[in-house]
């Protein structure tokens, strides 16, 4: 017995040097590391033209600084990244690759307005595209941003307008016996029509054809603007899609025809001698790094992107779940709050809305910023409707693109029952429940009259309060603010006119209200400082091997994503489907 602990022992000993002797490693080689980068810099070439590819979806921003892999290009690095390059002698232009990403317009406008930023420093912006064939406008208006558009030989050139649809689901239901049951508050919320209608309300057709109008006059009215044409004409050109190449050259739509290798020969020729190009994406990477070390008056920049859930999305090496989770956007404005080097917040937002509950959390922590003076200012990324109007309604300043889908001011609740449904392919149910309402939201059994009537209530209260807190916080009249909700989307343009946005703008439109409010003087240097902070290596390492919800969640998503396109589209509209809770969620948004 005794030989046999003596041997466990050793084996103990040995296992816990083998372990102290790997972390030692570890930190030997990541100190190794940081003297070599000390010594060589940011490792970027002398003379450099940066690399940009749009021609796939692109998220307005993501809150994980630390990742392993290239992380995906976000808005938000677009715009802090050619501010950064604007200011560096080494970078010389960009080219752009683009076309059928189906960007939307306020996104466009965005990534548009950082392009003209970047090119009154005197450097050039070059966009090629093998074809536009989106019919959307989004694609061309972020084009139309740049120095010069090139176009491959005889491509496609669809831009013609705006436009989108739904697929409602009530008729399915009335076949299978599933019974929708949705209170929503009012009759603009759409979000849940495709499970109670079998098609398009006059009030959501209402809503939609004048943000498609909205977006329609934004992008032909900034496409002409950049390209100093008459916005009549370029309607009149946008008509005659589809079309190709050599007709948009004609119109004066395009300046080139040719290949890509041709534009970035182009891009060479003017970037000089020796030029590399490197990727956007691994020069945001330096600069975020080395922006931790910059010294200035402090403005603390917090994102929440995505459906606004409870608690936490993780995020660890690997990232997190592209979504806005109540405890971590609301302690990032805490930890921005106790900090006394912040002068001001400034929140940027891209959010459908969701869960109440979260929504409320965080639009509690920007009020108790509030309360210790901190201005907070918002600047709303694509969309900021319903919960994500919500979270900041009490904001010192709304800052929203034209084309920015905001409002929404509304609520909805209810669920769908299968149980006959599944009994016609015979499969009982069968249910037991203590306590009167304790199956109030199974998906088996329809409400009873007076769970209705409870839901009602409650969608009522709730719907209130939500009219109540914009009222105060936009300091407008209640009757006012029930005229303007309703549950309807507005784009930010009409938002602008009806009181819900301060100003119209992106992102640096944004930034100097937060100076202004803050007292910032001119002369001063601002640093945008990120919250909430960025996790050290160690953080991330524990955090991405810990079996938690988050990673859970996340393992489910890649699952999903490996699915054929139709049972993506069945798993999203059972993902919208209402489960008896509460939601801020804006509805039939144009994708």
């Amino acid at each position: 017995m005794i030989a046999f602990l003596r041997w466990a022992r050793s084996i103990a000993v040995g296992t816990l040097n083998g372990v102290v002797k790997f972390a030692f490693f570890v930190i030997l080689l990541f100190f190794g590391l940081f003297l070599i980068g000390l010594a060589e810099g940011d490792g970027l070439p002398s003379n450099m033209v940066l690399a940009l590819d749009l021609r796939g979806p692109i998220a307005d921003s993501s809150p994980y600084n630390f990742t392993l892999g290239a992380r995906p290009v976000t808005v938000m690095d677009i715009v802090l990244g050619l501010d950064a390059a604007s200011r560096d002698s080494r970078v010389k232009g960009v080219v752009v690759r683009l076309g059928n990403a189906n960007i939307s317009v306020p996104k466009a406008e965005e990534i548009g307005a950082a392009f003209k930023r970047f090119r009154q420093s005197g450097k050039f912006v070059i966009a090629h595209a093998q074809a536009f064939e989106a019919p959307g406008l989004g694609d061309y208006l972020t084009a139309a941003a740049t120095d010069q558009i090139w176009m491959q030989p005889k491509a496609p050139f669809g831009p013609s307008g705006e436009g989108g649809g739904e697929i409602f689901l009530r008729g399915l239901f009335d076949k299978i016996q599933a019974e929708p049951q949705i209170a929503k508050r009012a009759d603009y919320k759409s979000a849940a029509d495709m499970f109670m209608e079998k098609n398009m309300t006059p009030a959501d057709r209402e809503q939609l054809t004048a943000l498609m109008q909205s977006w329609y006059n934004s992008a032909t009215d900034g496409a002409a603007g950049y390209r100093k044409l008459n916005a009549k004409a370029v309607a009149a050109a946008f008509e005659k899609s589809p079309q190709f190449a050599e007709d948009a050259k004609a119109a004066g739509l395009i300046d080139r025809i040719g290949y890509d290798d041709d534009a970035q020969a182009a891009a060479y020729g003017r970037a000089g001698a020796g030029a590399k190009f490197i990727k956007i994406s691994e020069y945001v990477k330096q600069t975020e790094d080395a922006s931790q070390f910059k010294t200035g008056t402090r403005i603390a920049l917090i994102e929440g992107a995505g459906e606004i859930v409870e608690g936490t999305a993780g995020g660890g090496i690997f990232g997190g779940d592209a979504v806005m989770a109540g405890d971590d956007i609301a302690r990032a404005i805490r930890e921005a709050t106790r900090d006394r080097t912040v002068k001001a917040i400034l929140f940027r937002i891209d959010s459908p809305g969701g869960s109440v509950t979260a929504s409320d959390q965080i639009l509690d922590a920007v009020k108790k910023a509030q309360a210790k003076g901190i201005p907070v200012v918002v600047s709303m990324g694509g969309v900021a409707a319903s919960g994500g109007y919500y979270v900041s309604a009490s904001a010192d300043r709304f800052v929203a693109e034209p084309g920015t889908i905001t409002g929404s001011i509304g609520v909805l609740t209810g669920k769908v029952t299968v149980g006959k449904s599944l009994g016609l392919l015979g499969i009982g149910v069968d249910q037991v429940g203590v306590g009167r309402n304790a199956l109030m939201d199974s998906g088996m059994t329809p409400y009873t009259p007076e769970q209705w009537a409870a839901l009602n209530t409650q969608a009522d209260a709730i719907y209130s309060d939500f009219k109540q807190k914009v009222a105060s916080g936009r300091k407008l009249p209640l009757d006012r603010v029930e005229q303007i909700a309703r549950g309807r989307v507005w784009s930010g343009a009409d938002a602008s006119s009806r009181g819900l946005v301060d100003k119209l703008g992106g992102f640096w439109t944004a930034s100097a209200e937060a100076e202004k409010l803050a007292k910032i003087s001119p002369d001063e240097r601002v640093v945008f400082k990120r919250f909430p902070r960025s996790k050290t290596f160690f953080e991330a390492m524990n955090e991405a091997f810990s079996q938690t919800t988050a990673t859970s969640r996340a393992m489910q998503g890649l699952v999903t994503l490996m699915n054929t396109p139709m049972a993506r589209a069945l798993v999203s509209a059972s993902e919208e489907m209402p489960r008896g809770g509460v939601e801020l969620r804006a509805g039939n948004l144009p994708h």
